[in-house]
């Protein structure tokens, strides 16, 4: 039941899978349901891989966007209303259409957004957008976050860009962050409750992948200052680049 149909080895890949990916958040503070649903992607139908992440990336939020006390985060959401309410809006509203997508268009959607937000910073491009209106700006990410959020359970990307170009500082990068991912996640969780993502079958794999995820993300925060964090980042995005292609191989030759 826990397993949610896997076979040992693929429920154990996707627990070492899961641990791995905490860790990277523990240490950087993003990129764990990018390496989850990239990964899961590889042996688990695309449905079932976004259900087992739900979880936790709901349970490491929490941690993340209290760190610093609930006065701070709630002044993020606040500061970032515009941003947070449009990604949940169309979370709601793209979260409805996962199971219509045939399986290699998801593949591709997935893909590639993945390889795009590698590539460019593995080039040494500045994710930073010229932003002359914020407003705009907040509204046209957080569609499109929203959008690949309620098929892929990512909208990290977006949420980093914006984060980046209005020059945020690194402590108010990682609770905005950690604030804006827990509340996409609840309403992801409600949104694939509804849609039937989440069900009888899939939700033990997400509640099990809970454990590996929070001790990733431990171990992630106890390592955290003795990491070289530009050689450890790059290696993510070098991972993350790798497994974005392997999807797009699939999305083409499936």
């Amino acid at each position: 039941m826990v397993s949610g149909g896997l076979s040992p080895a693929a429920f154990l890949a996707a627990v070492a899978v899961t641990l791995f990916a905490g860790f990277v958040k523990g240490a950087l503070g993003f990129a764990m349901p990018l390496i989850m649903i990239s990964a899961f992607s590889a042996f688990m139908a695309p449905p079932l891989a976004l259900a087992a992440l739900i979880l936790p990336t709901v349970t490491t939020n929490i941690h993340q966007a209290f760190r610093q006390g609930w006065r701070e985060a709630w002044g993020s959401v606040r500061a970032y209303r515009r941003l947070i309410g449009t990604i949940v809006v169309f979370i709601v509203i793209s979260a409805q259409f996962v199971a219509a997508i045939p399986q290699p268009v998801m593949l591709g959607l997935l893909g590639v957004p993945v390889c795009l937000f590698a590539g460019v910073q593995l080039l040494g491009r500045s994710l930073a957008l010229p932003l002359r209106h914020r407003k705009p700006a907040e509204y046209g990410l957080g569609i499109v976050g929203g959008l690949y959020g309620g098929i892929s359970g990512v909208w990290g990307p977006p949420v980093l860009i914006y984060l980046v170009s209005v020059g945020a500082g690194k402590a108010e990068t990682v609770r905005v962050q950690g604030v804006t991912f827990l509340i996409g996640a609840v309403v992801l969780l409600g949104a694939h409750l509804r849609s039937g993502v989440l069900n009888a079958a899939t939700l033990p794999v997400s509640a099990a992948l809970v454990v590996p995820a929070a001790f990733g993300m431990w171990l992630g925060f106890r390592l955290q200052d003795r990491l070289d964090p530009v050689r450890f980042r790059r290696w993510t995005l070098v991972l993350l680049l790798l497994t974005g292609l392997n999807l797009i191989r699939r999305a083409v030759f499936p």
